[in-house]
């Protein structure tokens, strides 16, 4: 293990490739948020108090947690300082570029109209590579009930409005008793229009619901996924098909979907050559960041700088960046993992 992994982790070039919208906002952002609407929220108001807010009993409970979040969220101003925030704290990570998981629908519903929801946050986009170097891109997710509504509804804007950072079309929502081929007609539209296929699947609950994303959706990478570990099949699979899941462990701890971080099946689907991505998943609601989960993961996997700098490599790999910028992200990490080896990790240049 490196003399200092945790300074290495915090200088190395990542790509973010989960990561949710308003489950990236600050405790701060948060406060200042539900006091503006007191009252009309069960979210508090003290950034003291959100830790214990932020304590989820299972994974229903943290779905319910997030939506209160996401109905603070109520003009097109909230949608762009959170997007530029959200920039800011990802480039302070080292972090060169992220998919943002963005669900338009639960916006629109509360009245901000899909036309401003998206010019809210292409203008953020733009600023936060202007300002901090960052680029994002996005991914439109079904956010869960009413099913059909949200689907139809998600698909609509990403179809007709097409922002120009929108890469990818997404699922979430609780994954118990929801079918995932109730939405190959949205994928197949999405994927037709040139949108790849990133469905959550396989967190809470069982094999099957990663088969259903692969065979019905057109899964490109799946959203957690860490359910494979009960399939060997579905394991040599994924392998095989050379699909990544996007894991975010210490989501999983918290969401109840993993006992504990020792019992995390990371490991066993590494050791069966399954492709993983490390990740995030809502940093702030799960006491976490980016180079925490890579120190998790490195904790998990035994690794030293060297590899700690290929899970960096690896996510670029299955980013959806233009062959060009991977390659460019790529040299950066080769540059400083070699400087890192020779001088022990140096501050890494933009």
């Amino acid at each position: 293990m490196a003399k200092d992994l945790t300074a290495f982790i915090a200088r190395l070039p990542k790509v973010e490739l989960h990561v949710h919208h308003v489950g990236s906002a600050t405790p701060q952002t948060v406060a200042r948020l539900a006091e503006r609407h007191a009252g009309h929220t069960p979210v508090p108001a003290d950034p003291a108090l959100l830790a214990e807010y932020f304590t989820f009993t299972g994974f229903a409970h943290f779905i319910e947690v997030y939506v209160s979040v996401v109905d603070l969220i109520r003009d097109a101003e909230d949608v762009a300082t959170l997007t530029y925030d959200i920039g800011a704290g990802l480039a302070a990570q080292t972090v060169r570029y992220a998919e943002v998981i963005l669900s338009p629908y639960s916006s629109i519903t509360r009245g901000i109209p899909a036309e401003a929801y998206c010019e809210a946050i292409e203008d953020a986009r733009r600023r936060a590579a202007r300002d901090h170097g960052i680029e994002f891109r996005w991914c439109f997710d079904i956010p869960g009930p009413p099913w059909m509504p949200a689907a139809d509804a998600t698909l609509d804007v990403a179809l007709k409005q097409r922002p120009d950072g929108l890469v990818s079309f997404g699922l979430g929502g609780p994954e118990a008793g929801v079918s995932r081929a109730q939405f190959a007609r949205h994928f197949a539209a999405a994927r037709a229009a040139g949108l790849r296929s990133v469905p959550h699947a396989g967190e809470s609950t069982g094999p099957q619901p990663i088969w259903d994303a692969v065979h019905h959706l057109g899964a490109e990478r799946i959203g957690h996924g860490i359910a494979a570990v009960r399939d060997p099949q579905l394991m040599a699979h994924l392998r095989e098909h050379d699909i990544a899941l996007e894991v975010c462990p210490t989501s999983n701890v918290c969401t109840r979907s993993v006992p504990s971080l020792a019992e995390h099946p990371l490991p066993a689907l590494v050791a069966a050559g399954v492709p993983v991505t490390v990740n995030s998943d809502d940093p702030p609601m799960f006491s976490t960041t980016l180079n925490r989960e890579y120190q998790v993961a490195a904790d998990l996997l035994g690794l030293d700088e060297q590899g700690v700098a290929e899970l960096a490599r690896q996510a670029v790999r299955y980013s959806f960046l233009a062959p060009a910028a991977k390659s460019a992200v790529r040299a950066e990490i080769d540059a400083y993992a070699s400087l890192a080896d020779a001088e022990g990790a140096p501050q890494a240049g933009r």
